[in-house]
């Protein structure tokens, strides 16, 4: 069990301590051994794998009362187990109330000691298998707030999640407002960096003559201002992930210092002579197309350091399902915030199937918002003469990109079905997915059955 949890003996007494170390690597364990309160806080510190202790009670200069309460203070997780020749009830209570599992008594029974080692063991797996379970479920949960039904969106997910679970470089491309920057988060909220931070940087946005020094940080007197050093968002995001958007809109000698963030993991601020390490993941985002990208506006060698995984989220026009899907969940959420009850019309749900949506996501949700938004009432049924006025003039774009619906039942009908398989068939999931409720996914589908 040497990558297992280790358990250190405490003990002013060394013979019994090597005779409980024999006694507890027989058994499997990884033991470590101390004689003193204060050698046993310096073991703690060295090895963070020690996970159970057993404590003499009484010992010079620090008992083990209060060696229990500094090694929780240190690892709160710890269980400790107290020695004593002095078996009272008055002294197991106390030493419970200073935070300790459980206690024995000298002379050992050393059947005993194996028993409630083993017990204790046995809690601790479990509890570290509730985390990681725990954990599991919370990456899983990421991309749940990502509202999507189409198989184009469930291949992406899907893709997102083993993309997430490495520490790859990741490119997103996509469509302005398809929602790349959300995508970004949930691949970091469910990577091993998630208790990090995530850092997101607008490439095109950041000042040319500032982009150095806003990403790599500066030294004090680097330059007129620098009043102080300060350090860059890759060393603030130390440890976790920086989301670069617009990617493409990185002037090129800034190109050349990111490649060498990723290949050395250090950066140079500017107007300094020494370098610093930083971990930090870097996911990119562009709107342009990955041929212009890689031709005009990106090194090749960075290109293919940010590009290790490539994910392209499709735009709205080509998921039918999704403007369906989301049009009711953006309702629904209204609904909540404005406390009345909101929802579309088979007219106005019909004009939004046909419409191509060049702002994509983003221009559906401030659709349905400004909609909802110049109305008190209800219930409000947001019709196709709400909707109209609000969309963009579609006369000079090309005819190809309108979209000719399929008919509404054909459309509802499709995207339960598809949601009912995201569901794994549990059906009030599939109606949260939906956004509606229960009764009416069920009466929608006996529609369908009669």
């Amino acid at each position: 069990m040497k990558d297992g949890p280790s358990i250190l003996v405490v003990d002013d007494d060394a013979s019994l301590g090597e005779t409980l170390k024999e006694f507890l690597s027989r058994e499997g364990y990884d033991v470590e051994v101390a004689q003193s309160g204060a050698e046993a806080l310096a073991l703690q510190a060295a090895n963070p794998r020690i996970s159970l202790a057993l404590v003499d009670l009484m010992m010079p200069l620090m008992d083990g009362l209060t060696l229990t309460v500094e090694l929780r203070r240190n690892n709160p997780d710890i269980a400790v187990v107290i020695m004593t020749g002095y078996g009272t009830i008055e002294t197991a209570i106390e030493a419970i109330k200073k935070g300790a599992e459980d206690y024995v008594t000298k002379p050992f029974d050393y059947e005993a000691v194996r028993k409630k080692i083993a017990r204790l063991m046995e809690v601790m797996e479990l509890r570290e298998r509730v985390v990681q379970l725990e954990g599991h479920l919370e990456r899983h949960a990421c991309f749940e707030s990502i509202i999507a039904v189409s198989p184009a969106m469930e291949r992406l997910l899907e893709r997102a999640r083993l993309a997430a679970a490495s520490d790859a470089s990741v490119l997103i491309l996509g469509e302005t407002g398809t929602g790349k920057e959300m995508l970004a988060r949930a691949i970091h909220q469910a990577s091993p960096r998630a208790r990090m931070p995530f850092v997101p940087v607008n490439s095109g946005a950041l000042p040319r003559e500032l982009v150095e020094s806003e990403l790599f940080g500066f030294r004090r007197g680097a330059f007129t201002g620098a009043h102080a050093d300060t350090p860059g968002i890759f060393s603030a995001a130390s440890g976790g992930t920086v989301f670069l958007d617009e990617i493409g809109e990185m002037p090129k000698d800034v190109q050349v210092k990111l490649l060498r963030v990723l290949q050395e993991g250090e950066v140079r601020p500017v107007g300094s002579t020494k370098s610093v390490r930083v971990d930090v993941r870097v996911i990119s985002a562009t709107n342009r197309a990955l041929s212009d990208l890689r031709s005009t506006f990106l090194r090749e060698d960075l290109y293919f350091r940010i590009a290790t995984v490539t994910l392209q989220v499709p735009p709205l026009r080509t998921r039918q399902e999704d403007v369906l899907v989301l049009s009711q969940h953006f309702a629904a959420r209204l609904a909540r915030r404005y406390r009345r009850e909101i929802s579309l019309s088979r007219g106005a749900i019909e004009l939004l199937l046909a419409y191509p949506f060049p702002g994509n996501v983003r221009e559906l949700e401030s659709l349905i918002e400004s909609a909802a938004a110049v109305s008190a009432d209800n219930p409000q049924v947001v019709s196709e003469k709400d909707l109209k006025p609000l969309l963009t003039d579609t006369s000079a774009m090309p005819a190809a990109a309108v979209n000719h619906p399929i008919s509404m039942e054909q459309m509802e009908r499709l995207t339960i079905q598809q949601a009912l398989r995201m569901a794994e068939g549990n059906r009030t999931k599939a109606a949260s997915l939906l956004g509606i409720s229960r009764d009416t996914l069920y009466r929608k589908l006996r529609q369908y059955q009669s």
